[in-house]
């Protein structure tokens, strides 16, 4: 039976290279790098290499580059912390798009329960947000602006150089969920206007457990979590040593030779949107061409997403029908519900999402097997077709 992997927009496999450079640490440096003698501090050497290793692959300096456990906590340290310091001021109105991951919108949904305003603004058809209807809703007691770098269901890739310029202008701070752009666009922190930026290792070939936030200097983010030094206290514990040299190697292999990587990606994406295009009643969610290179989502109409998937999986094809971390629910997708798609059209959706290994070959079957589970399905759907 074939195994087509094509849902690396939930997680990636873990490259040889990040774990060859992770078994030391699970083996032989065993030492916790907060302890002095010579075994903490081979630990500790370890742990501020990588810590370059991200600031060199984002354009930061190591000094703004702060290890925590995943994408999720990255953005809770950046949300809540901020507001923190500020919560004893009149700058509590936070700005936000319908379309951002649960991580982001639950996070700011618990400041809005607590004496923040919060504006959560729309998308057009293709899942963007409009910089200047951000810009209206700024006033002079907003805090924060946090929009996505890009989506993860629809892969909608967001003008966030302009959001970002606006933010500084305005003296308003700016955060991005990288989560999904790191290895799939550039990220140049000495260019771009951002304050905040939160990625997760799993999604370019590192470890699962493991993430970065980058913080800015001078911005000031207080810590939510307490009980020790570690990482300048921004997030306090031990540090996860091998996940953290495996995230360094990881990211930094993620932006080598970059644009080559990009335009490969592309191009078997957009031979797989052509192909599913071919098949009856089959539309393409997101932007066209403003979209991750590895991302497409479409709606097999008159179709449930759900039973095409399990049906895929039969075959041997891995997709999904949206977000991971929303993947047990069986409501239609917020995001394409944002973009202004009926629940009907939204609850055929299927996410599939490219890699490395990902072939033209195991591409055409993909479609193949999309169009037959599709006829199959819809003769024996009681909906009548006309």
């Amino acid at each position: 039976m074939h195994k087509i992997y094509l849902d690396h927009a939930a997680t990636t496999p873990l490259s040889e290279e990040a774990l060859t450079a992770m078994l030391p640490y699970l083996k032989g440096v065993y030492g916790n790098p907060s302890s002095l003698h010579i075994w903490g501090r081979e630990a500790k050497q370890a742990l501020e290499m990588a810590r370059e290793k991200v600031a060199r692959a984002l354009g930061a300096s190591p000094e703004e580059i702060y290890f925590t456990s995943g994408g999720t906590e990255a953005i809770n340290i950046a949300i809540q912390g901020l507001a923190r310091n500020f919560s004893s001021g009149e700058r509590r109105h936070i700005i936000t798009s319908a379309i951002e991951h649960h991580a982001v919108l639950d996070t700011i949904g618990y400041l809005g329960r607590n004496g923040f305003e919060v504006t959560i603004l729309p998308v057009d058809q293709f899942g963007m947000v409009d910089p200047e209807e951000l810009a209206t809703q700024i006033t002079e007691k907003t805090l924060l602006v946090s929009i996505m770098t890009a989506n993860n269901e629809i892969g909608t890739i967001q003008p966030i150089e302009e959001i970002g310029r606006i933010c500084r202008e305005r003296g308003v701070y700016f955060h991005t969920d990288a989560v999904q752009a790191i290895g799939n666009m550039e990220i140049n922190l000495k260019k771009q206007p951002i304050d905040l930026l939160s990625l997760s290792a799993h999604k370019f070939y590192g470890p699962k457990g493991v993430g970065a936030l980058y913080v800015r200097k001078n911005v000031g983010v207080e810590q939510i979590v307490f009980g020790g030094a570690q990482e300048k206290k921004m997030r306090p514990g031990t540090e996860n040593l091998p996940g953290i040299v495996g995230l360094g190697r990881a990211i930094e292999l993620a932006t080598t030779d970059l644009e080559e990587k990009i335009r490969s990606l592309k191009k078997i994406r957009d031979h797989l949107i052509a192909g599913l295009l071919q098949i009856d009643e089959v539309r393409l969610n997101g932007h066209p061409e403003k979209r991750l290179p590895g991302n497409v989502n479409v709606s097999v109409l008159h179709v449930e997403g759900e039973s095409l998937l399990l049906s895929l999986d039969l075959k041997g094809i891995a997709v999904s029908s949206g977000s991971a971390c929303t993947a047990s629910s069986l409501e239609p997708s917020y995001v394409l519900l944002a973009t202004g798609l009926d629940n009907y059209t939204a609850q055929g959706s299927l996410r599939l999402s490219l890699g490395h290994g990902n072939t033209k070959e195991d591409l055409d079957y993909t479609v193949n097997a999309i169009k037959d589970i599709a006829l199959k399905l819809r003769a024996m759907s009681p909906v009548i077709l006309k």
